[in-house]
């Protein structure tokens, strides 16, 4: 039992090596300067730093996350249609998404849907 220890601790530390001289060999010394600038930002922190920050921008995702708290919202609604009442569960359904055309036809006509200026 004691030379089996002593082989499993042998293979292990091998093992150990193996894997930080991979680590070695594989890891990026060069960095990349795509990589390491900030994305989705609405502007380039890389120029003048007082810049205005684009209302456009925060418009739009302010209008990604209404939309992606809606299927939040909306996906529950698919799993109560058994266990509650159907007149209840129409009428809640049919007034949510009433409330969704809505507030996306006021999003229309207000031109925050408009991608470009």
């Amino acid at each position: 039992m004691n030379l089996c220890i002593k082989h499993l601790m042998v293979i292990m530390t091998i093992m150990l090596v193996i894997m930080i001289m991979m680590m070695m060999i594989s890891k990026k010394t060069i960095t990349d300067w795509q990589k390491s600038t900030p994305f989705e930002c609405g502007f380039n922190p890389m120029s003048k730093k007082r810049l205005p920050f684009s209302t456009h921008f925060f418009l739009i995702a302010i209008i990604f996350l209404i939309f992606d708290i809606e299927i939040i919202i909306i996906m529950p609604m698919t799993l109560t249609l058994k266990t509650t009442l159907m007149m209840t569960w129409i009428w809640t359904s049919t007034s949510f998404i009433m409330i969704l055309i809505i507030g996306l036809y006021h999003e229309w006509k207000n031109g925050m849907l408009k991608w470009t200026k």
